[in-house]
């Protein structure tokens, strides 16, 4: 299955990180599932539940479901437990092929950026794993905004950092909310669907 990118002279090009560049949405989820399990979690955090909930940060998903199943499981522990889980596989990272080569294929002659709802540290790492950090300069986490996806905050910082205006930029992504953020932005948005890894 190809990438299709739509026809027009976008000035500057904005990634999501997990499932977009980096085949990392299964570890993820494994990750999820034994965090949530070491921390008694009493309901099951499905594949479709996990997905749902793409792109936003792991403490306000701890805090979604806590409203939704009337636990109290701690959203900072789990977080932080999930992360080193996660962390520990990351060498088994594979990119997304399809959307890394055209990565690479933009690479000297646009400007790109990473907008990742997940920790800094991770982004890299994972960025590293998969020999893809070189092709960008500027990389956004929840960090440096004060409203993660789907708030425009971190494509727009994304776009001025750039130095692209953000009706300018593309967005790929792989999660709603990060859709939701490029629209916010007034940025066009491709779609990366799980076939395509």
């Amino acid at each position: 299955m190809s990438l299709q990118i739509p026809d027009y002279p976008f000035q500057g090009f904005i990634f999501d990180c997990d499932g977009t560049l980096v085949d990392s949405m299964p570890l993820h989820h494994i990750a999820w599932v034994e965090a949530l399990k070491q921390h008694d979690a009493a309901f099951e955090f499905t594949e479709e539940v996990f997905y749902a909930h793409a792109g936003i940060k792991e403490q306000d998903v701890v805090k979604i479901l806590n409203a939704k199943h009337g636990t109290n499981i701690d959203p900072v522990s789990v977080d932080e437990l999930k992360m080193e889980i996660f962390r520990e596989r990351i060498p088994e990272l594979q990119p997304v092929r399809p959307v890394a080569e055209f990565a690479r294929s933009l690479h000297g002659r646009f400007p790109m950026a990473v907008a990742s709802g997940s920790a800094e540290p991770t982004v890299r790492a994972s960025l590293e794993a998969t020999r893809l950090i070189d092709l960008f300069p500027v990389i956004i986490t929840p960090e440096r905004v004060k409203h993660g996806k789907p708030a425009p905050d971190m494509f727009l910082l994304a776009a001025e950092l750039m130095g692209v205006p953000p009706s300018e930029c593309l967005v790929l992504e792989d999660g709603n909310s990060g859709l939701e953020a490029a629209k916010a932005a007034g940025m066009q948005a491709v779609f990366i669907p799980r076939t395509l890894r």
